[in-house]
């Protein structure tokens, strides 16, 4: 016999539920999305596109800074207003970053969710569902195996490690994701293998920190092995290696990527600043010498390599001197691409404590003059590629039927995209380069 209030496990075959999944945030949520979708597959549960549609609606949210928390309640407040969930026929689950940070704060101030799943019980997701459901999973129609092996999308993340030792003074990723860990080298081929079977042609691996990856095994390992390996074993596949932190730049692992034509000649290194003080304040090291030093010491290597950077404006303390000590090493750097961000002020890090911290409309006023030169600095470099012959990874067509995609020196979301004329998304072509709008390029293929 049953509890009171609860319901008995279901007997007859039934469809099996459906989930669907709202993802907030960075690359790596979207494979911790991918991963969670995985295994409720495995289970029987079925994957649905439409949040409207589906029994559960799974939320997983970001929360690295303020803004990206807001971004996330907002996600979660709106799918609390879908009809299937307002009604109370789907429950709804807030998954990811913001579990992780505020725990049973957000309990209680998100009385819409049915359950809360932080980032180190995501591997539990299933055993999450089954008992908010309070289903028997022997009770499904096995009708949902096939979408599992469904067709993978032609540029895939794969994660290589979790958490982060850095403790960067304005960060939050250490306290919501744990100390750095990286996956063993078998699941990472795995995961490769997996997707290059479903029809994948481009593996970009992401981390906190990728530079770090097996450094943290008994025998230890390096990330240039790692590629290595990769490029060797899945040869007709690209490889691209995001978030590697300055220190993790080694000759050995840009030997590695000058000597496989399937790794992409793209370094995404975050500097953050280059005024040795305020480094130091962020608990970084550095230089605008030094990071000069390491463009230089890549080029030299790989002449046409492609580099990108992230740069923090306003950080506390931050001087005017120091600001323009910044300016001078944008102007100096030859970088292709930059990202600048507004310091944001987190609670629970080193820097909230801080004294000096910058007005809020001084960071603004700092981060777009930033990001005015960076434009000035980066887009005569697109526009170089003028005349150059590319491989260009088609992902799809544009509304109006343009189709598009990437070359090696594009990554995905950040660096824009190349318009072709001919091709097949899922496929690669070669392509002139005819034009550039700022970040843009457009391509004729090559007959």
């Amino acid at each position: 016999m049953s509890e009171p209030n609860q319901t008995a496990p279901t007997t007859a075959q039934t469809a099996a539920p459906s989930v669907a999944f709202i993802t907030m945030g960075c690359a790596k949520n979207e494979v911790d999305s991918a991963d969670m979708s995985a295994k409720l597959v495995d289970a029987g549960y079925r994957i649905e596109d439409d949040p409207e549609q589906a029994d559960v609606v799974i939320v997983n949210t970001c929360s690295f800074i303020q803004a990206a928390t807001e971004e996330s309640i907002d996600a979660v407040l709106e799918a609390s207003s879908y009809g299937n969930v307002a009604s109370g026929k789907a429950k709804l689950v807030v998954a990811g970053c913001m579990p992780a940070r505020y725990g049973a704060d957000l309990e209680s101030e998100l009385a819409e969710a049915s359950s809360f799943v932080p980032c180190s019980k995501e591997d539990d997701i299933v055993e999450v569902i089954d008992r908010m459901l309070a289903v028997s999973r022997d009770s499904f129609v096995e009708d949902s195996a096939a979408s599992h092996r469904m067709a993978a999308p032609a540029s895939a993340y794969v994660k290589i490690s979790d958490g982060c030792d850095r403790f960067c003074a304005y960060c939050s990723i250490p306290y919501i994701r744990g100390r750095y860990h990286s996956f063993t080298a078998d699941q990472i081929e795995a995961d490769v293998a997996d997707l290059v079977a479903r029809g994948t042609r481009e593996i970009v691996l992401i981390a906190q920190d990728t530079g770090r990856w097996g450094q943290d095994f008994d025998d230890p390992l390096t990330l240039a092995w790692l590629i290595d390996h990769l490029a060797k074993k899945f040869p007709a596949t690209w490889f691209r290696v995001m978030y590697i932190q300055p220190t993790g730049v080694t000759d050995e692992l840009i030997d590695a990527v000058a000597a496989n034509d399937n790794v992409c000649d793209y370094f995404d290194v975050p500097f953050q600043h280059s005024n040795p003080t305020i480094l130091a304040a962020m608990n970084r090291t550095g230089s605008a010498e030094e990071h000069l030093a390491l463009i230089h010491r890549i080029r030299e290597r790989i002449p046409n390599a492609t580099i990108r950077t992230t740069l923090i404006a306003g950080f506390p303390g931050e001087t005017d001197d120091q600001f323009e000590d910044l300016c001078s090493f944008v102007g100096e750097c030859e970088l292709d691409y930059i990202g600048v961000f507004a310091y944001s002020r987190e609670e629970g890090t080193r820097a909230y404590r801080y004294d000096d911290q910058v007005d809020d409309d001084e960071k603004l006023e700092r981060a777009q003059r930033l990001r005015d030169l960076a434009d000035d600095v980066c887009t005569p470099r697109i526009a170089q590629r003028i005349g150059a012959t590319m491989d260009v990874l088609v992902l799809g067509t544009e509304e109006d039927g343009q189709l598009y995609g990437r070359a090696q020196c594009q990554a995905p979301d950040v660096d824009g995209v190349t318009y072709v004329d001919a091709g097949t998304p899922g496929e690669f072509t070669t392509v002139r380069i005819d034009d550039t709008l700022m970040y843009e390029m457009e391509g004729s293929e090559v007959q």
